[in-house]
């Protein structure tokens, strides 16, 4: 008989917060699941890995029948553990989220929901990422997990491009308002930083970061303008960096060197 298949879950937002519950009732009925997740908080970790003090993996019986782990580390950490401590073959699908608020535009340098994504796509994982725009903690993740459902039905059946996964993020909308998916490009936009000075009781400065979100992109093909309109926006992102366009332009500088180098 075929092997049904294997459906890692992961987040950034700790093994019992309500979006991987969501998550993992919205894949319940697609395959084997194994939940690997943080087991406090690890939001804006990027794609930070523990190499300076070691990682504890326990066993949890937070999801009942559906076998759960809980790490110390990162959600980088979780998907490495994963592959190579818990899983007894190689994942058919990683599913990452639902996060607590958006991972949309330059977010996703910074998430560590797309970070756990995008550890799948560099062990070869098929993998997305699913974020609601609602930083509460009493969510609706009704609407996202229907979504995380389809979009999960997708990738089983079709697959993606070696090298490529996804990072879907979901309004927060009425579900009656909702105009349905878009598939993006990723908007040119970024906070715009600032940090509050402050003195602790000892007198000491310390500082608070603050700042607002600015986007910069007047287009109708992204992924904040879907968001903005009603819709859920699902673009296709890769590991790989490098900015193809520009190799022929860098190399038409004059990079000298000589012995005094």
């Amino acid at each position: 008989m075929k092997e049904k298949p294997l459906i890692l879950v992961c987040n950034d937002d700790g093994i019992s917060a309500p979006g991987i519950q969501a998550l993992v009732e919205a894949v319940k009925g697609l395959g084997e699941i194994v939940v690997v997740a943080p087991d406090s908080p690890q939001s804006a970790m990027g794609h930070a890995v523990t190499i300076s003090k070691p990682l504890r993996l326990s066993k949890t019986n937070l999801y009942g029948d559906i076998p759960a782990y809980q790490c110390s580390g990162t959600p980088a950490d979780c998907v490495k553990l994963a592959v190579d401590k818990v899983l007894h073959r190689k994942p058919d699908l990683l599913v990452s989220g639902i996060n607590h608020g958006s991972n949309s535009s330059i977010n996703i340098l910074y998430s560590g929901t797309m970070s756990a994504a995008m550890e799948g796509g560099i062990e070869g994982i098929p993998s997305v990422g699913f974020s609601l725009c609602d930083f509460s903690y009493d969510a609706d993740f009704t609407l996202a997990a229907k979504i995380a459902s389809s979009v999960s039905k997708n990738i089983l059946a079709n697959g993606l491009p070696i090298g490529v996964l996804l990072n879907v993020n979901i309004p927060k909308i009425n579900q009656e308002a909702f105009k349905g998916t878009k598939v993006c490009r990723q908007a040119l936009a970024k906070w715009e930083e600032d940090f509050d000075e402050r003195n602790d009781p000892n007198g000491k400065k310390y500082y608070w970061l603050t700042g607002k979100f600015v986007n910069y992109d007047k287009g109708n093909d992204t992924d904040e303008w879907a968001l903005a309109n009603g819709y859920a926006s699902i673009v296709p992102v890769q590991f790989d960096l490098t900015a193809h366009n520009s190799i022929g332009l860098i190399n038409q500088w004059n990079i000298e060197y000589g012995d005094e180098l």
